[in-house]
């Protein structure tokens, strides 16, 4: 049985959201244990509404404090030892979990996964990923997106190795396509990071398919795209927003008037379908690679659907193998000083 630990009071709508897409996941992952940190009575009155579910495959485990997204991250972990995320971050250092996901403060996840859980031997920086749905049908790895703002050369080179292992391991993509984000497709372009990083990327043990152009991170074309977390988090939210627009914008369109309300009503299912692909609830959290455990992070504003999703990645991404993954790339990976 595979134990995931749960921070139960992370995320705008916990413990509500967290406790249903904890009980969704106990019904459709039958391999799962999940251990809930967090206040044992409220957790006790939000199961209440749940009577059929299989108490046996869940343990709550008491937690006195939360950490909310206002907090220093750093004086949040090293002060609130007895908090939902803290706890949940030794449960995988001390391997009572296979993995644990939370949908709080995304500055605490990464400083309490860094000091707590600790980076796999060799790895410089962890880097956090974001799979985002492409051309193709399938979906893009963007990494870093947001846990580095400033990046060196044989970070966004170990930062590919990562994202080769998870695309492997958890997506099942064989010899995934790794990108290196830049301002044009040519070896030669980029600025200093870019153009320093390049060689590195040919050099390591993944199939490195060259620069790619922010129009092509959702061509199809590129199975990971590397950055650094500033770039790659803008690339994320304007993603986000563009998609949110686009959407609007549509819909706006379609009611106008009589002809393309009667369009609209015939397209609805495909319209549905492209919903349902743009949906981030479909893909649950974003993973922490480079740390010596499974951390997913989630999306703050996580419904239910969203973290019974985020709680089975953490179960593929335990079952794909990936810490090991990383940490054998990374030992075959020159060590470098920049």
């Amino acid at each position: 049985m595979m134990k995931i630990a749960i921070d139960v009071f992370g995320g705008d709508h916990a413990p509500g959201a967290t406790i249903e897409g904890s009980v969704q996941a106990l019904e459709r992952f039958a391999d799962v244990h999940l251990l809930l940190y967090g206040d044992e009575n409220k957790i006790e009155a939000e199961l209440g509404q749940y009577p059929g579910v299989d108490r046996s495959r869940l343990t709550i485990c008491p937690a006195s404090e939360i950490i909310s997204c206002e907090e220093s991250p750093t004086v949040a972990i090293r002060t609130k030892k007895d908090s939902s995320m803290v706890r949940a971050l030794e449960a995988v250092k001390n391997k009572e979990a296979v993995c644990m996901v939370s949908a709080g403060s995304t500055g605490a996840l990464l400083t309490g996964a860094t000091l707590i859980v600790r980076r796999l031997k060799g790895v410089k920086r962890p880097a956090l990923g974001m799979a985002i749905p492409n051309k193709a049908g399938g979906a893009t790895l963007l990494m870093d997106c947001g846990a580095n703002t400033d990046a060196k050369p044989s970070y966004l080179m170990q930062f590919a190795v990562m994202a080769s292992a998870y695309m492997e391991g958890v997506l099942g993509v064989k010899e995934p396509r790794i990108g290196l984000l830049n301002n044009g497709a040519e070896a030669e372009k980029g600025n200093a990071l870019t153009k320093a990083a390049y060689p590195l990327l040919q050099a390591a043990p993944i199939r490195f398919a060259g620069n790619c152009e922010a129009r092509d991170i959702l061509s199809g074309n590129f199975d990971a795209v590397i950055c650094d977390g500033f770039d790659g988090n803008i690339v994320l939210k304007y993603t986000e927003g563009m998609a949110d627009v686009l959407l609007s914008m549509l819909k706006a369109e379609l009611m106008r008037d009589t002809r393309s309300k009667l369009g609209a009503l015939a397209a609805k299912p495909a319209f549905r379908r492209f919903k349902r692909i743009m949906d981030y609830t479909e893909y649950g959290g974003a993973p922490l690679l480079g740390v010596d455990g499974g951390v997913i992070k989630a999306h703050g504003s996580s419904n239910a659907k969203a973290f019974c999703a985020a709680i089975g990645q953490a179960r593929n991404f335990a079952s794909g193998n990936v810490i090991a993954a990383i940490a054998q790339g990374i030992s075959r990976l020159p060590d470098i000083e920049d």
